[in-house]
């Protein structure tokens, strides 16, 4: 099977958030993963592992550790959701570079030739069930990809596979493994059609990850969230980690586009120079640092210190408060795939701390439809000169009426664009280099602009719109 066929195939198969007109919702239950994977000879349980759950932060803590561990010389695999280009983008290995004697991270996405054995593994498997009527239907699109990555990091024999949730916890389909670690991140308010209506309801899901005498690395947050998290884990025996004491009182230097500090780690002073900006990420930070130090003290991992803040130094998290310079014409942009009230927050808060002189901002805006679109509007729009709302290629999408509805309360200035690219067009045309663009609000528009920006960037192609005089 080709590549290209492989991935139609895969995006062919059900979504999970999304149900059409008159069709029933899917229900979420793990019976039908586990069947699934003991018909592809259960290679997660091959795989010692660190699962990672939460509303916001997942990701960034998953790249942190995965790089602080491959800079300890391990291989480590990485499974993350979503992507934003390219769906082998939630499958990767990263390891430690040879040929330098100081640690350099490498990082590999699933080629497409694997990611297609991989597909055809799991699609054969799944057929095969479904034929003799152990599955009632083939498995749903993250499902399938779960499996691929379990089936992919088996057989690469990596050291390490750190796994992010796509949502919830308890019924997902990454808890099928027996994890070293279960770190739980941030919890708030996101998916409550399916999660519940209230953190605390949320964090009992998230807490789903954990396992009996097993280890949770947290950190004290939402006191509803400390309290469900608690009520899971004491009868669960689990020992708890605090990240607290890793979280910077100050930083050293106030950059907003990168964080800069040291923190105490076992009685000695560790540099943190982490390209992950925005104060919010001091928690991720922290969460990553608190797991590694864990492996090496629990679970016979040699991370050194050096290594720890190495590895931070190398983590590469795309669309996460990325910047791009000025150049050619065209304002510096910042891209933040920011999609809840939470993220927005964290957005405005780093924000906050941008030069006053990156005049006029312009925002680039587009949403899910079971987003809080007005809500996000009210956190976001005020901060901008002018936002410019873009239609996305998702049958989820919010359209551009409703944006503009939520916009209106707001008092801001929108214009409406047919997609992420003429959006991008109109914010270079409508801001002038000393300005600021800022991408945000959906994976999809940010992914979209951030491939603008790369292509622009290795063709150094000007982005300068023709003006009229």
């Amino acid at each position: 099977m080709s590549y290209a066929a492989a991935v139609q195939r895969l995006y062919a198969l059900a979504a999970e958030l999304y149900t059409a007109p008159g069709e029933t919702r899917r229900k979420f239950e793990l019976g039908q993963m586990r069947m699934l994977m003991q018909a592809l000879g259960d290679p997660q349980k091959s795989l010692r592992s660190v699962l990672i759950a939460g509303t916001n932060g997942k990701g960034s803590t998953a790249a942190t550790l995965a790089s602080i561990c491959a800079a300890a010389g391990y291989k480590v695999g990485l499974y993350t959701s979503p992507h934003l280009a390219r769906v082998n983008e939630r499958i990767q290995i990263l390891d430690r570079d040879p040929e330098f004697a100081h640690p350099v991270v490498r990082r590999h996405e699933i080629s497409d030739d694997a990611f297609s054995t991989a597909f055809e593994q799991v699609e054969e498997a799944a057929a095969g069930l479904v034929r003799n009527g152990s599955l009632p239907a083939p498995p749903s699109f993250f499902e399938a990809i779960t499996a691929m990555a379990f089936v992919y990091l088996a057989a690469e024999r990596v050291d390490l596979a750190v796994l992010e949730v796509g949502m919830g916890g308890r019924l997902d389909a990454t808890n099928i493994v027996d994890p070293l670690l279960s770190i739980i991140t941030d919890i708030s308010l996101d998916h409550t059609e399916w999660l519940g209506p209230t953190v605390g309801a949320i964090a009992r899901e998230k807490a789903g990850i954990l396992r009996q005498n097993g280890t949770m690395v947290t950190l004290p947050q939402h006191p509803e969230a400390n309290q469900a998290l608690g009520e899971i884990a004491v009868p669960l025996a689990v020992k708890g980690i605090s990240a607290a004491q890793y979280v910077p009182s100050h930083t050293l230097v106030q950059d907003p586009k990168s964080n800069r500090y040291s923190v105490e780690i076992d009685g000695s002073t560790v540099p943190v120079n982490s390209p992950l900006a925005g104060q919010h990420q001091h928690r991720n930070i922290a969460l990553a640092i608190a797991a590694a130090v864990e492996l090496r003290t629990s679970h016979g991992y040699k991370i050194s210190d050096d290594q720890i803040a190495s590895g931070i130094t190398q983590t590469a998290w795309p669309g996460r408060f990325e910047y791009y310079p000025a150049k050619a014409g065209r304002a510096e942009v910042l891209l933040d795939v920011g999609h809840n009230p939470a993220g927005a927050w964290a957005l405005r808060s780093a924000l906050s701390g941008w030069s006053e002189l990156a005049t006029p901002r312009t925002l680039i805006f587009s949403c899910l439809r079971d987003k809080p679109v007005g809500e996000l509007a009210q956190i976001l729009f005020p901060l901008f000169d002018r936002v410019i709302l873009a239609a996305i290629d998702s049958p989820r999408a919010a359209s551009l009426k409703e944006l503009s509805e939520a916009a209106e309360p707001t008092g801001t200035a929108v214009e409406e664009c047919a997609g992420p690219v003429d959006a991008m067009d109109m914010a270079t045309w409508l801001t002038p280099p000393s300005g600021l663009i800022v991408v945000t609000g959906s994976v999809l528009l940010v992914g979209a602009v951030r491939s603008m920006l790369i292509a622009l960037n290795t063709r150094n192609v000007s982005m300068e719109p023709e003006r009229v005089s």
